[in-house]
């Protein structure tokens, strides 16, 4: 288990503008990894209503169950371990495992048993180390749509804000209002709802 606050900038991108990041920064094919996150709510929205955000993500050893909330700098992301077994349980049966996560989402009032697995996003991934943080240029397809962004994560809010600005400036790049990825899936799946 883990907690961590994460300070992170971010920005839509065209598919042009994503192909000039890889070209200037020389990001080769071997680079590009490939991450799946499986995103979970109450069939009423009520994790996404308390404004947290609940996944799990294949890492390279084994899974990672996340609740992120939202802090007044940055999220903050609790993190517990999953085996293969609690994995397949939350995917095929809504079945999540008891630990910390589930003991900060009985505190925020919602019922563990109403969660379940709403699907997935697909994201080809590049990280690289950039100005004292970690840039990062994404790919995501999910729910029959696909963007690009780019993404900065750092330790310190305001160097982080201005070197994240300084590099949009330096491409042209306007400062887009981008939503975090579960956020943009949610929009996708509201839509394919109605």
């Amino acid at each position: 288990m883990s907690e961590q606050i994460e300070i992170e900038f971010k920005n839509i991108l065209t598919k042009s503008e994503y192909e000039m990041f890889l070209k200037e920064f020389n990001i080769s094919g071997d680079q590009i990894f490939t991450q799946v996150n499986y995103y979970f709510d109450t069939p009423y929205f009520d994790l996404k209503n308390a404004s947290a955000a609940l996944r799990i993500r294949k890492k390279a050893k084994g899974y990672e169950l996340t609740l992120k909330q939202p802090q007044q700098l940055g999220i903050l992301e609790t993190t517990q371990a999953l085996k293969e077994g609690e994995f397949i349980s939350a995917i095929e049966s809504n079945k999540l495992p008891i630990g910390i996560v589930h003991s900060k989402i009985t505190k925020l009032g919602i019922t563990y048993s109403h969660i379940e697995h709403f699907g997935s996003l697909t994201t080809k991934r590049v990280e690289i180390p950039y100005r004292n943080g970690l840039l990062v240029f994404d790919h995501s397809y999910y729910l029959g749509k696909e963007d690009y962004e780019v993404e900065y994560e750092v330790e310190n809010y305001e160097d982080g804000y201005n070197y994240f600005l300084e590099l949009l400036t330096r491409k042209n790049i306007p400062n887009r209002k981008t939503d975090n990825k579960i956020h943009r899936f949610y929009q996708q799946k509201y839509a394919s709802n109605k």
